[in-house]
């Protein structure tokens, strides 16, 4: 797998092994980021917020099935380490609570990280990922630590995404949750999830089988559904991560590459569906019962409260005991207690 990317703000790694890279500080600099990222897995583009793992194919034979029973599928190809995925966390959770009504949301596999086997453009081995992951943190404000490739680096993100096919097996609503709680594990704890006491925990907090998890995990059908993931990115032209492919009951199909803002993701869901989007309770209370992990990013998008008030709002709610405090060196998470 390759990635490209040039960085022109910050470099940085979400992508297929991790996600690194290098500032670019002048024209050389740039070119010189031009002629390696070719080689280099690891460069992705903060800008557009891609992490490309290869050139986009010839073939996108989109797969334009649309079997469910509402208006739109969804199909998101994603990672558990795929830290760009992470920042788009905001907007993913405010898109489910204004149309999730009209959406069927496919969570798809893209395999970054299958190992350190290689060697190029200065990232080699975990460690020379660390500081990349903190400049992302700032970009996206979503709290990352990057001392995991420090303290416990990941040797693959094939794991952690084996055991999300077989956490799917049991049942989709606790995958999405159990999902959330190990990028929850990784991004702030610094755990590494590619370890099962980690994935078991993600797993217990879920409600999810834990016994029929480790079967299912090491049994070798979580394994082919990842395989096939992987074989339907391939076929659908995907090039990098995040990739959301909108599609209708006619076929049509809108496509969204990497972070972007909220608009663009409504956009695409209302060029394919002209339903009226649904209303929600945006009191912390009711963002809570639904959520019950929030970061001070996602608060603000959730509650239209702009950045600073969303954080003096939860940290009064931290201090009256209503809601708990995980802070890490990039940002905090909040919990209800």
């Amino acid at each position: 797998m390759k990635i490209k990317g040039i960085m022109s703000a910050f470099l940085f790694l979400i992508t297929m092994n991790s996600c690194s890279g290098q500032v670019v500080t002048d024209k050389s600099n740039k070119e010189n980021m031009e002629n390696t990222k070719e080689k280099n897995p690891l460069l992705c583009d903060i800008e557009t917020g891609m992490c490309e793992t290869g050139p986009e194919t010839s073939e996108n034979k989109i797969d334009t099935r649309n079997e469910g029973t509402k208006p739109v599928r969804v199909v998101y190809f994603t990672d558990p380490i795929c830290s760009s995925c992470w920042g788009i966390e905001p907007q993913l959770r405010k898109l489910k609570l204004e149309y999730g009504y009209a959406l069927n949301i496919e969570y798809r596999m893209g395999g970054l990280l299958p190992d350190w086997s290689y060697n190029s453009g200065g990232i080699s081995k975990p460690s020379d990922v660390a500081h990349h992951w903190d400049e992302v943190s700032v970009y996206y404000d979503m709290p990352i630590d990057g001392d995991v490739w420090l303290e416990d680096p990941l040797n693959s993100s094939y794991p952690p995404s084996i055991a999300f096919k077989a956490a799917q097996m049991q049942d989709e609503t606790k995958a999405v949750k159990f999902l959330r709680e190990l990028r929850e594990l990784l991004f702030l704890e610094k755990k590494n999830i590619t370890k099962w006491e980690y994935v078991e925990q993600a797993a217990k907090k879920t409600g999810l089988d834990v016994e029929r998890l480790k079967t299912d995990y090491e049994g070798g059908q979580a394994e082919k559904l990842f395989k096939e993931d992987l074989q339907l990115a391939r076929e659908m032209g995907v090039r990098g991560f995040p990739t959301i492919f909108f599609i209708d009951d006619k076929n049509a199909v809108e496509r969204v590459y990497g972070s972007k803002p909220y608009p663009v993701y409504e956009g695409s869901v209302l060029k394919l569906f002209q339903g009226e989007k649904q209303e929600y309770g945006k009191e912390w209370s009711d963002l809570f019962s639904i959520y019950p992990t929030l970061t001070a990013k996602e608060f603000s998008v959730l509650s239209g409260a702009s950045r600073e008030n969303a954080e003096i709002q939860l940290e009064k709610l931290v201090t009256k005991g209503k809601l708990s405090k995980f802070t890490t060196k990039n940002g905090n998470l909040y919990k209800v207690q």
